[in-house]
């Protein structure tokens, strides 16, 4: 009987719709909670990692990230990208590369801290991919990981616009399929001296998978990695996500991806997902 009244129980639709949507927007603490601890890894010994936060997010969406990488013996470098309420990451994609290419260059040039990769989630792995192809990135950043990024654009940035966002931020404008800077990227081709890996989920409701696929247009060395099971939210903060990354930052792997891409060539390295 208990167990009858517990499947019928008007609750589990709503603690599904719950689950979902902390899979996909993440903790209300990434954007209500403290403040982020700011760390000066700038002079430390070891890899430098960029981490760039998406659309509408803080630095604390990064924090598991940042975590992981320092215990891992990488200098980890992150920045209040400012926005809405000085705190919420809404300026347009060119802006904000800039902004972080010129800090970047500053900490090169006071701690000769070398080559440099990214990650960046969501809208930040399009400012990472920007920064690289159109502002001079390719001369200090070595890899490009960008989970959940809409490469291709998102058809959930549609939703945003409806829900008044276009107002707040002209970056939703840029986030629509075959927005003149979705099109920019994706004419261009990314530097052979970068690589760009692009790890997205198929359950992902912000992002969806075919958004973020990259093709072999893209550049020389380029690699989807598809991955099962996580929301959008779920690519920051997840174990087995966080090996991947770490497997293609420290290992540079050249055995074949395991995501789709639009046209299969032995150059990409990636194969078709059956």
């Amino acid at each position: 009987m208990s167990s009858t009244s517990s499947t019928l129980s008007p609750l589990r639709p709503l603690r599904r719709i719950g689950r979902v949507l902390r899979e996909n927007l993440g903790s209300p603490r990434y954007y209500f909670g403290r403040r982020s601890s700011r760390f000066d890894d700038a002079g430390l010994p070891g890899d430098t990692v960029l981490l760039i936060q998406g659309f509408f997010q803080t630095r604390r969406v990064m924090e598991t990230l940042e975590t992981r990488l320092r215990a891992d013996g990488f200098r980890v470098v992150s920045f209040r990208l400012g926005g809405l309420l000085w705190n919420f990451d809404t300026r347009g994609e060119p802006t904000l590369a800039r902004r972080i290419d010129r800090k970047i260059r500053r900490l090169r040039d006071r701690h000769n801290i070398g080559r440099v990769h990214i990650v960046g989630h969501s809208m930040g792995g399009l400012i990472g991919r920007y920064l690289v192809q159109e502002e001079g990135g390719a001369e200090y950043i070595d890899t490009v990981v960008t989970l959940g990024s809409p490469h291709r654009g998102t058809p959930t940035a549609f939703i945003g616009a409806g829900l008044g966002l276009l107002l707040v931020s002209h970056a939703m404008w840029q986030l629509f399929p075959m927005s003149p800077l979705v099109r920019r990227l994706n004419e261009g081709t990314f530097p052979q001296s970068c690589r760009l890996v692009s790890v997205y989920s198929e359950q992902d409701l912000v992002c969806p998978w075919r958004s973020s696929v990259l093709g072999t247009s893209d550049g020389r060395d380029v690699r989807n990695v598809l991955v099962k099971g996580l929301g959008h939210m779920q690519l920051v903060e997840d174990p087995w996500v966080y090996g991947l990354i770490l497997r293609e930052l420290v290992e540079r792997p050249l055995d074949p991806a395991s995501g789709p891409i639009f046209q299969v060539a032995r150059s990409v390295g990636a194969a078709a997902h059956t």
